[in-house]
């Protein structure tokens, strides 16, 4: 709720946020699937694993939106816009997951922080490429209506 009311006032905007917030949801197909292929229990240090990667699959789909939205300001059409922060951000994306994976490996075999490991890389990995497939989509589809009906508006002026 924190991070959603943060987000809230950066965007000055209530639909922008949710958006940016599916990113937690898709973590937990990576961290579900981690615990199931290596068989480990889902523990309280699973749980702290998943509320640290939360922020930063949030921080990955704020990098997308913002980027986006400058475009959008600076009157590039929406597709192209999307299309742009998909080739602009994927590379600091990679390489946040890229850190938070390798750091992780680390602890993968200790049998205390193990469920730490494993729910931030799995869910690290698998958040990250759904990340930068989904989020895109459903802020096009969520934002399309309002930004062909600006264009349409400043085509008639």
């Amino acid at each position: 709720i924190i991070i959603y009311m943060l987000i809230v006032g950066w965007f000055q905007n209530f639909k922008t946020p949710i958006v940016m917030m599916v990113a937690i949801p898709l973590s937990l197909i990576g961290i579900v699937f981690g615990h199931w292929l290596l068989g480990a229990f889902f523990t309280a240090t699973s749980f702290i694993g998943m509320i640290a990667l939360a922020g930063v699959m949030v921080r990955n789909s704020v990098l997308l939106i913002d980027f986006i939205e400058i475009r959008l300001n600076e009157g590039i059409p929406l597709k192209q816009a999307i299309i742009e922060a998909g080739a602009v951000r994927t590379t600091p994306i990679l390489l946040t997951t890229g850190a938070v994976v390798i750091g992780a490996v680390i602890i993968l075999f200790d049998p205390i922080f193990q469920g730490l490991a494993i729910s931030l890389v799995f869910g690290a990995i698998v958040s990250t490429l759904l990340t930068l497939l989904v989020i895109p989509l459903i802020y096009y589809m969520t934002e399309k209506k309002k930004w062909e009906h600006n264009k349409e508006v400043e085509d008639t002026e």
